[in-house]
């Protein structure tokens, strides 16, 4: 099951939505029957049997609570609520994969005749956390990297499943001497990072993704660009993808622990190297052939990885993808952990 809030379909409005992609996909192609439960809008063509949420509008009387939640949350929790109680009753599912980071799907596994495993994407989440206290035995997780199940370590034990991007789709490209910024503009990835140590390092720079936090680009993105930046817009994979075949360098500037940084995955696969930030999990993504990390909080450091990352062996970072970011090792590996999952339920 993917989040509620966004359709399963490019343009991704972020990583976990073209992880869902990518996951039902591969599975598919392995042979297995995937219903996905998603938004309307997801992608017709995906492999799967769609279930939407159902719609869910409260009355007035209950509207005038002046302590009524806001109506997104009452459709989350109305959509999930609704998933977990049909499939509580059915009996044709042999495992459940919850990729929301909602709290239901964790709380109400013990309701299930088959075994939930979630994916964690994010830090703690105090909901989540609530979540595991009441179901601890029944529910099942993993980790996108090593720094999120580290993250996780004082609640679950999560096993470590890296994200992958597929390497058929992801190709290698020529590079070029601009860099490039890509992923949802909110604080959190702090794309006014990059625009400044690009700016130091003389290098242009495009930006690329949506625009989450109106506010947040009006007052620290909208200013810096110009003559050192452009913001080229919320593009397609096709079109992001031939972005970053044509750039010199990706920049990863997260301003919170990153669970992963599939943007990382993606330019290494078109062989462009990737000057980050050394925060949560892109240390292990890039590594020493993927590009240069440094410490977050030195935005000279950055400048020099930007100018050292244009030098760098496009050959050496696909194959440094080709080791460790590969969509067909991720799919194997969930494939292992659902089949240990639903042995181990029939055994009990």
């Amino acid at each position: 099951m993917a989040a509620s809030g966004h359709p399963v379909a490019e343009p991704f409005a972020g990583g976990l939505e073209s992880f869902t992609h990518t996951l039902v996909r591969g599975l598919a192609r392995r042979g297995h029957e995937v219903t996905l439960f998603a938004p309307a809008g997801t992608d017709p063509d995906l492999p799967a049997t769609l279930r939407t949420p159902p719609e869910f509008a409260p009355s007035n009387v209950s509207l005038a609570d002046r302590n009524a939640p806001p109506l997104r949350w009452m459709q989350e929790h109305h959509a999930y609520l609704s998933l977990m109680l049909d499939l509580s009753q059915d009996r044709g599912v042999d495992i459940v994969h919850d990729t929301s980071l909602h709290h239901l799907p964790v709380a109400m596994a013990p309701l299930l005749p088959v075994p939930t495993v979630t994916t964690l994407h994010a830090p703690p989440l105090p909901w989540i956390e609530s979540a595991v206290t009441l179901a601890p035995q029944c529910a099942h997780f993993a980790a996108v990297s090593r720094a999120t199940a580290r993250a996780w370590s004082h609640l679950v034990r999560a096993q470590v499943v890296p994200n992958g991007v597929d390497l058929t789709r992801w190709t290698p490209g020529p590079g070029g001497e601009h860099a490039v910024w890509a992923g949802r503009i909110v604080p959190e990835k702090a794309p006014h990072l990059a625009i400044r140590a690009c700016a130091e390092a003389g290098v242009r720079l495009l930006l690329a993704g949506p625009i989450h936090d109106r506010a947040y680009y009006t007052r620290e993105v909208r200013p810096l660009l110009g003559a050192a930046a452009d913001y080229v817009g919320h593009l397609s994979d096709a079109g992001l993808r031939d972005l970053v075949q044509h750039a010199g360098v990706l920049v990863a500037t997260p301003d919170w622990e990153e669970p992963y940084g599939l943007v990382a995955a993606e330019a290494m696969a078109c062989g462009t190297p990737v000057a980050a930030l050394a925060r949560g999990a892109l240390p292990e993504v890039v590594g020493r052939a993927g590009g240069v990390v440094v410490p977050a909080g030195d935005p000279q450091a950055l400048a020099a990885a930007v100018r050292q990352c244009l030098q760098l062996d496009r050959a050496a970072v696909r194959a440094h993808a080709e080791a460790q970011c590969c969509a067909d090792r991720m799919v194997a590996r969930y494939e292992r952990l659902y089949a240990s999952l639903i042995s181990a339920g029939r055994a009990a």
